[in-house]
């Protein structure tokens, strides 16, 4: 990551109110007013006869939640210490706008027209190794693609987008999510937080596991928000452990990450130290409302995903570390809190497919271009050229294993 010895800018003078926590509550709470939640949707439906066309989208998951008697939920909120396996199947309609889930009004709907689970099953560790096996043996890179997700995140909701960032960006790997236990609720930013916290060992295990599999070529992890924190904290306890990270762990994408600057700062000085570093990319955007109420509810310093990265000492930073930045400042969403944008962005997620998940250095283009020169606005015009032009800052491929160096 950045360079330790570089000071973040100087914090701001916040007071340390009690009335903090409410205030940062608050702001998450009026931003999100303006959209309901949509109810759980785990639920297997079946295509209605002559609906439209779906698309199947397999996925596994490990769970540190405990499981729900709620089938639309599958895993609750509740804590576990032992992880649970499952594979899911999430239907996918076939024509509907790239970069959205079509949830259904209700728990249930019509799969041709709706998000939804066709299958689902718990397995135990043995059964859930032999079936990720052969789905990572059916496709051509054998390349594994782990998703943490964020705060504030329902099972069925990693789910859900997990099989729309695959579907979306035509990755060809084998997905499996990572589900810590969020409580789901905007009021528990706590209670999540301690809940990343223990899943860390849980991560290293996965992470541990996939890279010792023989059929397994390539592992990346795309981590969301403060599913960022936990992936750092859990890279930075495999290195302590054993000097390195697992050499086929060759991309880690942090989006929006949900990490205080000093934090992010101290984990990249250890991170830094492994023998085999893998690619390091950090999609940020300065108008992220989230990660502004979560910098004054924590009173500290600035977010690492919502760092301007065209300005000191963070361009400075950037330069030397080697980690490609992707600037989302100027992208459109229909994200009312702007903390989505890397997966609602059509744009942006066909980039993530094409450039990284397919094997490829996410800044390095076929012939050794580097496509990634400058930012472009989330339009439909866009979306055509963001393959061939989508940042502002750190146009320098840095070459594979050289992301952490100094």
């Amino acid at each position: 990551m950045f360079e330790p010895s570089m000071a973040a800018p100087s914090m701001m003078c916040i007071s340390r109110s009690p009335q903090r926590l409410f205030l940062a509550l608050s702001v998450l709470l009026a931003l999100a007013a303006c959209s309901s939640r949509p109810e759980p949707a785990l639920t297997i439906i079946e295509p209605k006869q002559g609906s439209a066309q779906t698309i199947p989208v397999e996925l596994f998951a490990v769970s540190m939640r405990r499981p729900s008697e709620d089938e639309r939920l599958r895993f609750s909120g509740e804590r576990t210490l032992v992880p649970r396996f499952a594979r899911v199947v999430i239907s996918i309609p076939k024509d509907r706008p790239s970069g959205e889930i079509q949830w259904p009004n209700g728990s249930t709907g019509d799969a041709g027209s709706h998000f939804g689970a066709r299958a689902f099953e718990t397995l135990d560790r043995d059964a859930f190794k032999a079936s990720m096996a052969r789905h990572v043996s059916s496709k051509n890179g054998r390349h594994v693609l782990v998703f943490v997700h964020g705060y504030n995140t329902r099972f069925d909701e990693a789910t859900f987008r997990l099989a729309q960032i695959v579907h979306d960006s035509g990755a060809d790997v084998t997905p499996v999510l990572f589900s810590w236990a969020s409580w789901a609720s905007l009021g528990a930013y706590p209670y999540d937080r301690e809940s990343a916290a223990l899943g860390r060992d849980g991560l290293e295990t996965l992470i541990e596991k996939l890279s010792a599999e023989p059929g397994v070529r390539q592992v990346s992890i795309l981590a969301h928000s403060m599913g960022g924190w936990l992936t750092l904290e859990t890279l930075r306890q495999i290195v302590i452990r054993r000097g390195t990270l697992p050499g086929k762990v060759t991309n880690v994408m942090l989006a929006a990450p949900d990490i205080d600057i000093d934090v992010a700062l101290a984990q990249g000085s250890v991170i830094r130290q492994s023998r085999k570093k893998p690619r390091m990319t950090l999609f940020v955007s300065t108008d992220d409302r989230a990660l502004s109420a979560a910098r004054w509810l924590w009173g500290s310093r600035d977010r690492l995903g919502a760092i301007n990265p065209a300005r000191e000492p963070y361009k400075t930073m950037i330069e030397k570390s080697g980690v490609k930045v992707i600037d989302l400042s100027d992208v459109s969403t229909g994200d009312s809190l702007k903390h989505a944008k890397f997966a609602a962005s059509p744009a942006i997620v066909q980039l993530i497919g094409k450039r990284l998940a397919s094997g490829q250095d996410i800044g390095t283009a076929q012939g050794g271009a580097n496509p990634l020169t400058a930012i472009v606005q989330g339009t439909t015009r866009a979306a055509e050229a963001v393959l061939t032009a989508p940042l502002r800052i750190g146009e320098t491929a840095a070459p594979p294993g050289s992301a952490l160096s100094e």
